[in-house]
C-alpha cells in the first residue's frame, strides 16, 4: 500500500538549519526562552531532570545549562519515565508527526512531570503567505507550497489531550518585526534556519518579476506608513502534565450537592422547549 509523502523534507531542513546565524538568527528563540523561564518561575514544584528537544541547541543549552539537549528526530532520544520536565523548543512546527512527538515526550515524563512546548503558530508570516500566493497565481496560474502551514492554537490544545496530558493549556502571543524589503525578510528567515523545507516545495527558480510583484502586493496590503514591511510571528506555548493522583479530577455528572442558582442566590429560570 502506498503511503502519503511526508510534509517535511528532513534532510533539507537540516541543511537549512546549518545556515542559522548566532548573531541575528535566534531572536525568536530568545523570546521563547524568556517566556518559558517566566512560566517556570511560577511553578513551586522542583523539576531537576530536564531535557530540551530542539533543532537549535545553542541558545537553549546556554539558557538551561543543567538540561540535556536532544535533537528533534522523528524518534526522540528520551528514555521512558525518566524526566521531570521536557521542553520541546521551537521545533514542533517542523515535525511530520507533532502528536507522535508529544506522546514520546509524555512517555519520558515521571508522574506529575511537566511538558512545555514553544512553537510557531498558524498566524505566522500570514502577510508573506498572502503576497506570495497572489503573485504566483498571477504569474504562473497556480500556487506552490512556499510558507510552512502551521497549526492553529485550538488544534494544538486538542493534541495535548490526545497525547494523554492532564491540565492541557495552549496560549499564544504575536511577535512583530519590520523589514525594509521583501528580500530583507527572506534573508532574515534564512539566517533563522526557517526557510522552506516542505517536501512538495517548488524546485523551479523563482523569477525576479514574481518577487517584485509579491513585494508590491505586500506593500499595498500590509505596508506601514514609514515604508517598511511588517511580519507577524505567532508564538504558541503549550503546557501539559503527566497524569498523577494529586491532580484535580472532574466530579461525576449529577453529584452536585446544590443547584447552581442556589449557590449564586439567583432565581432559576427554566429553558423554553
Amino acid at each position: 500500500m502506498a503511503t502519503a509523502p511526508l510534509l517535511i523534507d528532513r534532510s533539507t531542513l537540516s541543511k537549512r538549519r546549518t545556515r542559522t546565524k548566532a548573531d541575528c538568527g535566534y531572536f525568536l528563540h530568545q523570546e521563547a526562552i524568556a517566556d518559558l523561564q517566566d512560566r517556570l518561575e511560577m511553578i513551586t514544584k522542583p523539576l531537576p531532570d530536564i531535557t530540551i528537544v530542539t533543532g537549535h541547541p545553542a541558545p537553549w543549552a546556554e539558557a538551561f545549562p543543567t538540561a540535556q539537549v536532544v535533537p528533534d528526530d522523528e524518534v526522540l532520544n528520551l528514555p521512558p519515565n525518566s524526566k521531570d520536565l521536557v521542553i520541546h523548543a521551537m521545533s514542533l512546527h517542523w515535525s511530520n508527526d507533532p502528536l507522535g512527538q508529544m506522546i514520546q515526550c509524555h512517555r519520558a515524563l515521571r508522574p506529575d512531570g511537566l511538558f512545555l512546548a514553544s512553537l510557531l503558530g498558524g498566524k505566522t508570516l500570514h502577510e508573506l503567505r498572502t503576497a506570495l500566493a497572489e503573485a504566483e497565481t498571477i504569474v504562473r496560474g497556480g500556487v506552490s507550497p512556499r510558507v510552512l502551514p502551521m497549526a492553529d492554537i485550538r488544534d494544538l490544545g486538542a493534541l495535548l489531550s490526545r497525547a494523554g496530558f492532564n491540565l492541557p493549556v495552549a496560549d499564544s502571543h504575536s511577535v512583530h518585526a519590520t523589514y525594509p524589503s521583501l528580500i530583507d525578510l527572506m534573508h532574515d528567515l534564512r539566517s533563522m534556519g526557517e526557510t522552506n523545507a516542505q517536501s512538495a516545495r517548488s524546485r523551479q527558480f523563482t523569477p525576479r518579476h514574481m518577487l517584485q510583484m509579491a513585494e508590491e502586493i505586500y506593500r499595498t496590503r500590509f505596508g506601514l506608513p514609514d515604508g517598511r514591511l511588517p511580519a507577524t510571528y505567532e508564538q504558541i506555548c503549550m503546557t501539559g502534565w503527566a497524569p498523577d493522583d494529586s491532580h484535580p479530577k472532574p466530579l461525576r455528572p449529577g453529584s452536585a450537592k446544590m443547584r447552581l442558582a442556589e449557590a449564586l442566590n439567583v432565581p432559576e429560570v427554566p429553558l423554553k422547549d
